[in-house]
């Protein structure tokens, strides 16, 4: 079994920054890309940014610039590194990873998901 397990969201003033952190642990053979999503009330999901296992980094256009990606590939983590928080940034975050758990095959993990709220 594979647990994504994310930390780190909260209740913040326009301006201020966050980072979140996902941690994923279970039995599986690699991590191919990891990322965050967030889902405000009435919208769809939406990706903020992934990193594959290799380095590349795509952003969601609403955060370029303000949000930074990284991994700790020996400790499984992601983190999120959310400066110039604005209102509209205000959301669930949910930390995804596509792990390849038996040979070729890959499956698609989510997170319980942390609260991001920033107040104007």
């Amino acid at each position: 079994q594979v647990q994504l397990v994310e930390s780190g969201g909260g209740l913040v003033q326009t301006g201020e920054s966050l980072r979140l952190s996902c941690a994923a642990s279970g039995s599986y053979f690699s991590i191919n890309v990891m990322g965050w999503y967030r889902q405000a009330p009435g919208e769809q999901r939406e990706l903020v940014a992934s990193i594959s296992s290799g380095g590349n980094i795509n952003y969601g256009d609403s955060v370029k610039g303000r949000f930074t990606i990284s991994r700790d590939n020996p400790n499984n983590t992601v983190y999120l590194q959310m400066n110039s928080l604005k209102p509209e940034d205000t959301a669930k975050y949910y930390c995804n990873a596509v792990i390849r758990v038996l040979g070729p095959i890959t499956n698609d993990y989510w997170g319980p998901g942390t609260q991001v709220t920033v107040a104007s």
